[in-house]
C-alpha cells in the first residue's frame, strides 16, 4: 500500500453553443478554441503514456453540454473548416516570417500542430468521445458526470424538482454517451447544499466534490480533514479540494502558469497583426485569438519576448517534480495522523490544460510519468478507487458552499445577475404544472412539452450568470437566458391554449438539441 494517494480530477465543461442558422458564429470558437488547444492535446498525451506502457489512473468530468456538442455533425463540421483555416494562416505565417527565424521556427511549430490536431481528431470520426471512452475501457479514466446544462444548484434548490431533473438528465446522457453508470458527480461550480446528496444518491452516485471549506466546516468536523472523504447521511462521498494543490497551480501570483518563461495567452496575432490581413482566414468583423502566439510571458509589464519552446518544456519539467515533491513532503507530514493513507484531491478545469495554460498537457504528462515511475510513495487514484479500497468513513454533512470567489454564492447571485432567478424560478414553477396536468401527453404536445424541458435547463445554465459577473460577453449572457426563457413562456401559454405553431417548435427543437431522449415528466 503507497503512503498516500492523488486524486488528479479534470472537470470538462462548456455552454452549449450552437447556432446552425449562422455559419460563423463567434460563440462557437470556445467550443472550437476548447478543441484544438486542451481536449485534442490531453488525448494526444494520453495516448502517449500509454503507448509507452505507463499505468496511471486520473478522473475526468464530462458536463452533457460538452459531451453532446463533441458527437453534434454540425459543429464537427465547422471545427473541421476552423482547422483548416488555421491551417492556411499558419502557412502564410511561414511565408511572412521568412526573414524573422525565430518567428517562422514557430509559425511552422503552430503549422505542425494544426495538422497534427486535425488527423488525431479525423482518426476518432471527428468524434473525441470515441477516444475517452477508449481511455475509459484501457481503465486510465474514470469519467464521470456533471449537472445537465451547469445548472448552480443551491440556487435552484427552491424547487426540488429543478435539482432533480438537473442531476436525472445528466446521468442518463452520460449513461447514453458512455454506456456506464457514472460513479461520480462534479457539482457545478463545486455547488453543495445539504440535502442535495440526498438527489445524487437517488441517481445512483456514489461521490462528489467539495471545495475544501466545505469539508473543514461540516458537521460533526472530520477528523482528517480534506484528506479523507467523510459519507453525507444519504450514504454519499464527500470528496474536498487540497488547498496546498490548488494554490500551486491556480494562483494568479504563485501558481506554475504564471511563469515567464511560459507562453503569453493574451498576445496573440489576431490582436498584433493587421486585421485586414487576419479576417481573410478567421470570416469575422472583429479581431480574436488564433491560437497563434509568438511571445512568453516575460515579466509584469507590456514588454513580452518571443517565445522559447524548449525552454517551456524544460519549466514544465521541473514544475512536475516541484508539484510530486511537495506531496511527497505533505504525505510525509500527514500519515502518522491517519489509519489509512491520505488521499489528495487535485480538481481543475481541463481548459487550464493547453488553453489557458499552453503547457499544462506537457506538465501533466512529466507529473504522470514521475509518479509512475520515479517513485512508491505516492499512487494516482480516482476517487471510486478509494472507496473500494476504504469503504468506512466518517459520517458528517458539508457545510453550504461553492470554490467560486469567497467560497459562496456571491458570483452567481449579485447585482448584474440576481434578476433572473425570479425568472428561473417561475418557468420551474410552471414546469412542474404542465408535467403534472399532463401526465400522458402524446404527439405535439408531447414535444412541445420535452422542448420545454430543454429550454428551462438551457436558461438554468450557470455559465450566463457567470458571464454577467465578469462583464464579459455580457450582452450574449443576458439574449441566452432571455431567449430560452422566452421560449419556455410561448411554449407553456401554447400547451395550455392548444394553440402550438408547430413550424416554430420544429425549428428551435432543432437549434437547442440536446437531450434527444428526454421526457418532461421527470418535472412530475
Amino acid at each position: 500500500m503507497p503512503e498516500g494517494y492523488l486524486a488528479l480530477v479534470l472537470h470538462a465543461h462548456l455552454p452549449y453553443v450552437r447556432h446552425q442558422d449562422e455559419e460563423h458564429f463567434l460563440q462557437e470558437r470556445w467550443f472550437f478554441e476548447a478543441l484544438t488547444e486542451c481536449y485534442i492535446p490531453l488525448v494526444k498525451t494520453f495516448n502517449q503514456l500509454i503507448g509507452d506502457g505507463l499505468f496511471f489512473r486520473l478522473t475526468l468530468s464530462i458536463s452533457p453540454p460538452l459531451a453532446h456538442m463533441f458527437q453534434d455533425d454540425l459543429l464537427a463540421k465547422r471545427f473541421a473548416r476552423y482547422l483548416d483555416n488555421l491551417h492556411s494562416l499558419a502557412e502564410a505565417e511561414i511565408q511572412r516570417t521568412k526573414s524573422q527565424p525565430h518567428f517562422n521556427m514557430l509559425a511552422r511549430m503552430y503549422r505542425d500542430w494544426f495538422e497534427e490536431a486535425y488527423d488525431i481528431y479525423q482518426s476518432y470520426d471527428r468524434n473525441l468521445l470515441n477516444a475517452f471512452k477508449k481511455f475509459q475501457e484501457q481503465s486510465r479514466l474514470e469519467l464521470i458526470t456533471c449537472g445537465a446544462t451547469h445548472g448552480y444548484l443551491p440556487l435552484l434548490s427552491e424547487q426540488p424538482q429543478a435539482v432533480k431533473a438537473q442531476i436525472h438528465y445528466a446521468v442518463q446522457a452520460h449513461r447514453k454517451a458512455f454506456r456506464a453508470n457514472p460513479k461520480g458527480f462534479w457539482l457545478p461550480e463545486c455547488g453543495f447544499y445539504p440535502g442535495v446528496d440526498r438527489y445524487l444518491a437517488d441517481a445512483g452516485i456514489k461521490y462528489f466534490f467539495v471545495d475544501s471549506h466545505g469539508l473543514l466546516f461540516a458537521r460533526p468536523r472530520p477528523r482528517y480533514g480534506t484528506y479523507a472523504p467523510v459519507i453525507t447521511p444519504a450514504g454519499t462521498a464527500a470528496f474536498a479540494r487540497d488547498m496546498e494543490t490548488s494554490k500551486q497551480v491556480w494562483s494568479a501570483t504563485e501558481g506554475y502558469p504564471g511563469d515567464y518563461d511560459y507562453r503569453e495567452y493574451y498576445r496573440d496575432i489576431g490582436y498584433d497583426l493587421d486585421w485586414n490581413y487576419i479576417k481573410h482566414f478567421l470570416f469575422h468583423d472583429q479581431p480574436t485569438h488564433t491560437g497563434i502566439k509568438y511571445y512568453r510571458i516575460t515579466g509584469k509589464t507590456e514588454h513580452k519576448e518571443p517565445y522559447q519552446p524548449e525552454w517551456a518544456r524544460e519549466k514544465a519539467a521541473i514544475h512536475a517534480a516541484n508539484f510530486l515533491f511537495n506531496r511527497q513532503r505533505q504525505v510525509e507530514s500527514l500519515k502518522t495522523h491517519m489509519d489509512r493513507p491520505p488521499i489528495i484531491v487535485s480538481p481543475y478545469d481541463a481548459e487550464l490544460f493547453g488553453h489557458w495554460w499552453f503547457e499544462g498537457p506537457q506538465w501533466l504528462d512529466f507529473l504522470i510519468r514521475k509518479t509512475v515511475c520515479d517513485q512508491k510513495d505516492i499512487e494516482l487514484i480516482t476517487p471510486g478507487d478509494y472507496l473500494d479500497r476504504h469503504p468506512d468513513n466518517q459520517p458528517a454533512v458539508p457545510c453550504q458552499s461553492s470554490w467560486g470567489n469567497e467560497g459562496y454564492h456571491a458570483v452567481w447571485l449579485e447585482g448584474s445577475n440576481d434578476w433572473i432567478y425570479r425568472h428561473l424560478h417561475d418557468a420551474g414553477r410552471k414546469m412542474v404544472y404542465l408535467a403534472n396536468k399532463f401526465p400522458r401527453a402524446r404527439g405535439i404536445k408531447k414535444k412541445a412539452l420535452n422542448q420545454a424541458a430543454r429550454e428551462l435547463l438551457l436558461a438554468q445554465s450557470s455559465d450566463w450568470a457567470f458571464i454577467m459577473k465578469t462583464g464579459t460577453l455580457v450582452d450574449y449572457a443576458r439574449e441566452r437566458t432571455n431567449k430560452h426563457l422566452e421560449n419556455f413562456n410561448r411554449i407553456h401559454n401554447s400547451v395550455l391554449s392548444g394553440r402550438m405553431n408547430k413550424k416554430w417548435l420544429n425549428e428551435i427543437a432543432s437549434e437547442n438539441n440536446l437531450f434527444p431522449n428526454i421526457d418532461y415528466r421527470v418535472y412530475r
